[in-house]
């Protein structure tokens, strides 16, 4: 009796169960589109931070897991401080900026020596930077773009020319020199992450939990809320 009484009613609204199921549908179909993008970038960040190489990654308090979202907020003489921790044998500072020029994208600004010092990169065309108005992309960023080495690309916009295409998994898509990106952003001498290269990866733990001198830290705004992951 339940039952007919279900279909019945149903059938008595058609266009009411029909929307219902619509708004229903729709509502799963949103939800799942939601967690799919999520995962995927979430992992996507992860694969490119494992081609990085390095073994502890020092991040201010309260970063977001994805890393590229934080903004410069560390002074980068921090890394003075890094280099004299027991088994640190390489501290390469990075400073990130968020483009929302037709695409969600983290540019990346390094110190090449020090960064390459983590893992180098895998030049596929052309090498290293030339000049302050060198730019070092990925495979998949210029496969998608059709991009070439030499060729003019706008970041930030700003002019620069394409010195290098290296493959992908190196933690950014576009690389720009460290002072270049933090003078187009406003932080000098600043820095969004240290990524520590140790001389064993099983001393991580050892170094992420060891605390800083206070002599050490008292010329350092905001290091006691250094995060290592």
């Amino acid at each position: 009796m339940m039952n007919k009484m279900i279909v019945g009613n149903l059938l008595y609204r058609p266009i009411r169960s029909l929307i219902s199921v619509v708004a229903v549908a729709l509502e799963v179909t949103l939800i799942l589109l939601i967690v799919g993008l999520s995962l995927g970038m979430v992992n996507d960040s992860k694969q490119r931070q494992a081609g990085i190489g390095a073994d502890v990654v020092v991040m201010p308090p309260g970063s977001s897991y994805i890393v590229g979202l934080t903004g410069a907020p560390m002074p980068i003489k921090i890394g003075d401080v890094l280099r004299k921790l027991p088994h640190v044998k390489v501290v390469a500072p990075v400073i990130t900026q968020i483009s929302t020029n037709g695409t969600l994208e983290v540019i990346a600004g390094i110190d090449l020596p020090s960064y390459q010092a983590l893992s180098p990169f895998h030049f596929i065309q052309g090498g290293p930077f030339q000049g302050p108005d060198d730019v070092l992309i990925d495979d998949v960023l210029a496969k998608a773009k059709h991009i070439k080495v030499g060729d003019k690309m706008e970041i930030l916009n700003n002019d620069f020319r394409v010195a290098g295409i290296v493959a992908q998994g190196k933690g950014a898509r576009k690389f720009l020199q460290i002072g270049v990106l933090q003078d187009l952003n406003g932080s000098k001498d600043k820095a969004s992450v240290f990524y520590l290269k140790l001389d064993d990866p099983s001393n991580a733990a050892l170094t992420a939990l060891r605390r800083l001198h206070a002599s050490e830290a008292s010329d350092l705004p905001g290091r006691a809320g250094l995060l290592c992951r």
